[in-house]
């Protein structure tokens, strides 16, 4: 399984994990109960999104953490360019210190999505990712603006996700998204597929053109 989804880049994986089941444990980025389920609950759930990402995409992973999902991404996908944004300093310090032992060429940039300086340097990537940072209303409101148009975000949902998508499907639309669609990844590959929301930014006249139109209609 984990190595049809990593191929020559498996040995990497392994040495990932262990970190996350060592430092990442000492220093709070991962809980002591998460150690057993590694693999499942995080590498490879984290690594089977990659099937709704297009080739060669510049990719941006907000809340990354503990490099989830960006590095099982770039593990299982060479071809993404991909940059980790976290807001706190020991979380991107122990990230560059297993990136630098990994051999990824990932980059890391300390921030939050709404600053100005972390849009200006990111802004008009073609997919946005996050796991487990905030609800969907709250995730696109930061996430559309560094995508650019017809750039995709990916959200790594749990079971909730249709209802989440049904609670917040308004004020997707009103910071520039599309409809919300729910989709699972890793189907045949892992035990339990992954849950992904995914929402496509749109040109703004064009969505207030169709939120007018619905409007109308109700």
């Amino acid at each position: 399984m984990a190595a049809e989804i990593f191929g020559e880049r498996l040995p990497a994986a392994v040495r990932y994990a262990e970190h996350l089941a060592t430092s990442g444990v000492d220093r709070g980025l991962i809980g002591p109960r998460e150690t057993g389920r590694l693999w499942d609950r995080h590498i490879l759930n984290c690594a089977v999104v990659n099937e709704t990402i297009p080739e060669g995409s510049r990719l941006v992973d907000l809340g990354s953490g503990a490099g989830l999902p960006g590095i099982p991404l770039a593990l299982a996908r060479p071809d993404l360019r991909i940059v980790l944004v976290e807001p706190l300093a020991r979380r991107v310090d122990w990230l560059n210190e297993v990136l630098d032992d990994l051999g990824l060429p990932i980059e890391v940039e300390r921030g939050r999505a709404e600053e100005t300086d972390v849009r200006r340097r990111w802004g008009g990537a073609d997919v946005v990712t996050a796991r487990a940072v905030a609800p969907l209303a709250r995730l696109a409101g930061w996430a559309l603006p560094l995508l650019r148009t017809g750039g995709r975000l990916v959200a790594v949902k749990g079971a909730s996700a249709e209802r989440e998508v049904a609670r917040d499907v308004v004020a997707v639309r009103k910071a520039g998204g599309g409809e919300p669609r729910v989709v699972t990844c890793g189907a045949g590959l892992v035990e339990v597929p992954s849950t992904v929301v995914l929402v496509e930014r749109v040109d703004r006249q064009r969505a207030a053109r169709s939120s007018r139109r619905r409007e109308q209609r109700s």
